[in-house]
């Protein structure tokens, strides 16, 4: 049986003119002979309206309630959709995350899918019809609904294809695929045809926002090929697949900045063991992610500078959790608005000598600091003032031969 999964995002099925559209896609899937399981998102804008309304009822919505809230955006989208291919006279029917169930562990509004139960999906491929499925939920074992994060069709989409052993797994969107950076930032951004989970990965938690990086895991650990690509072009997509399929003569794949970083230096640190556990600890407890950190050791090896990033709608909440922490002693605490990442990232990088030699001299050409470097085994990251952002992007994208037609 060839199983393909579709997963359609919230532009893709953002009007009912674009859901009839979605339907002309599935259904030409279905002429070529495959059993298809639709997964869809929201309608673009429900969810953050459902969340607006929720907010005006309280600053403190039940999270529990949240979750049944916010997962009527894709009962909606599904419904349409279903009826959609009623009526060009396919059998299709929507079906909500519990009729199967789909099982979720872990916190409400953050769930992770752990089975999915395949017995009504599989009679109903085998009886011909087309299942849309509600995609970024199911229900955990105290039969309550839950959510799986923002963006958490993806990662729907990605389990049914493992659960259903699915030959396809094709993430449509509203783009044609994964750049070599954002094009709304560079016009000369290439799009890129093959791409690696770890490279993808990289890329996804550093700022690109084509699928979300939980997603990009759950591929990744079940050797799932995942294909992205417009709903609205009939043009070839990117495909995300395990490193020893690509052939690749380009040493850097992509570039991804960020826009809302800020950075925070504690300067005088006692150097003793457990100092930075203590000052991590509270920002952990308050779900402040800590992004690039360095620590500089002073010429008396008695002091020690530490710096790192965090998002800049977390930096007052940092700035509390540091100076009401009383377990550290520092000489001075620094916040720098306006700073951003930039990375370079490719698996190519393992075996090439001087990547990190070319990053700096193209920045340097540029007369552009370089306030924090980060590094891991194909990824650099550095970061530098905002104003520099899309120099930085033309000049590594140059650098790196980009530019060039793949």
């Amino acid at each position: 049986m060839k199983i393909v999964v579709l997963k359609f995002g919230g532009t893709s099925v953002g009007t009912t003119n674009k859901i009839k559209k979605v339907a002309e896609i599935i259904a030409s899937y279905k002429k070529k002979n495959f059993k298809v399981i639709v997964v869809s998102s929201a309608m673009g804008g429900v969810t953050n309206e459902l969340i607006k309304k929720s907010l005006e009822i309280s600053d403190n919505y039940s999270d529990t309630e949240h979750d049944v809230l916010v997962s009527a955006g894709e009962q909606m989208a599904c419904s349409l959709i279903a009826g959609r291919l009623i009526h060009r006279g396919f059998k299709s029917r929507s079906w909500l995350s519990w009729q199967l169930p789909i099982i979720t562990v872990g916190r409400h509004k953050n769930s992770r899918i752990n089975k999915i139960n395949k017995n009504k999906i599989m009679k109903y491929l085998n009886e011909g019809g087309i299942p849309i499925v509600t995609g970024f939920q199911g229900i955990n074992y105290e039969n309550r609904i839950t959510t799986i994060g923002r963006g958490g069709s993806d990662a729907s989409a990605i389990m049914f294809a493992k659960f259903f052993k699915a030959e396809r797994c094709v993430i449509y969107t509203d783009v044609e695929g994964v750049y070599t950076t954002d094009p709304n930032k560079l016009k000369k951004a290439k799009k890129i045809k093959v791409i690696s989970y770890e490279e993808m990965l990289e890329m996804a938690s550093l700022g690109a926002k084509v699928m979300q990086p939980v997603s990009i895991q759950d591929a990744r650990l079940n050797r799932i090929d995942i294909e992205v690509k417009s709903s609205f072009k009939k043009k070839s997509g990117t495909l995300i697949t395990k490193r020893s399929k690509i052939i690749n003569n380009k040493i850097v794949t992509g570039i991804t900045s960020t826009q809302n970083d800020s950075k925070v230096s504690l300067i005088g640190v006692k150097d003793k063991p457990g100092v930075a556990a203590s000052i991590f600890k509270p920002l952990s407890k308050n779900l402040i992610n800590v992004d690039m950190v360095v620590q500089n050791i002073s010429a008396n090896g008695k002091d020690t500078d530490l710096t790192f990033t965090v998002k800049t709608e977390d930096l007052n909440k940092t700035k509390k959790a540091i100076q009401e922490n009383k377990y550290i002693n520092y000489r001075k605490l620094m916040f720098e608005k306006g700073v951003s990442k930039i990375s370079v990232i490719g698996v190519g990088m393992i075996t090439t000598p001087g990547v990190t030699f070319r990053m700096f001299q193209a920045l340097a050409n540029k007369k552009i600091n370089i306030q924090v470097i980060s590094t891991s085994e194909i990824k650099i990251s550095v970061l530098i003032d905002t104003k520099n952002t899309k120099k930085a992007l033309i000049a590594l994208h140059k650098e790196f031969k980009l530019d060039n037609k793949k």
